[in-house]
């Protein structure tokens, strides 16, 4: 089971398949009935491949919720402690990004604001904002998919998890499946001008 979610996480799956529910559909037939593994390496459940495909997994609820598709998760010790996804539209809160969200449900699991020891995936280099909140709750790391070069707070348009004048920085690892994060939004949004075009509303 864990090389097929190697698998999985690598995006050797999520490329063929233009629509995310095509892809968890394709998980739990796999998970049913997986290929043979034998010949497949043994996954490291700590690296930052397999977290980010857990984030990856958030960013698809998100597309299925019709929110855009941007998902988190933040680790202590090698285990997840919070898992978020957009919840902009559903929840009408300009703030319910998936960092936020997480961030928030850290803090509660950890019963203190300081997050100093847990690093945070990220599918989407994080906005302002998020940025912002990740150096208030002193992030160790911040791992995020794909840049934002229009609105990046970390390092694509400014860099706000280190910069020198604030109290804290995080350490910054771009691009880790960045393809896969840049195939969810572009499909998201091809989608959306599609419906648009369509004269198609809620």
């Amino acid at each position: 089971m864990i090389r097929v979610l190697q698998s999985l996480i690598q995006g050797h799956y999520l490329h063929g398949f233009a629509h995310p529910q095509t892809f968890v559909s394709r998980i739990s037939t796999m998970v049913s009935h997986p290929p043979d593994e034998s010949d497949d390496p043994i996954i490291d459940l700590a690296s930052d491949t397999f977290m980010m495909g857990q984030a990856l997994r958030q960013a698809q609820k998100a597309f299925l919720s019709e929110e855009v598709p941007i998902g988190a998760v933040i680790v202590r010790n090698g285990s997840i402690i919070a898992r978020a996804h957009n919840q902009v539209e559903t929840l009408r809160d300009a703030t319910a990004h998936a960092e936020m969200l997480a961030l928030t449900q850290a803090q509660e699991v950890q019963g203190d604001w300081r997050l100093n020891d847990c690093d945070l995936y990220v599918t989407k280099e994080p906005c302002p904002m998020c940025a912002g909140a990740i150096v208030h709750c002193r992030i160790r790391r911040v791992i995020f998919g794909c840049r934002d070069p229009r609105g990046g707070a970390a390092g694509g348009f400014i860099n706000l998890l280190q910069q020198p004048t604030l109290n804290h920085a995080s350490e910054v690892t771009p691009g880790v499946l960045e393809e896969e994060s840049i195939h969810l939004l572009k499909t998201f949004f091809h989608e959306a001008r599609v419906k648009k075009k369509s004269g198609f509303s809620e």
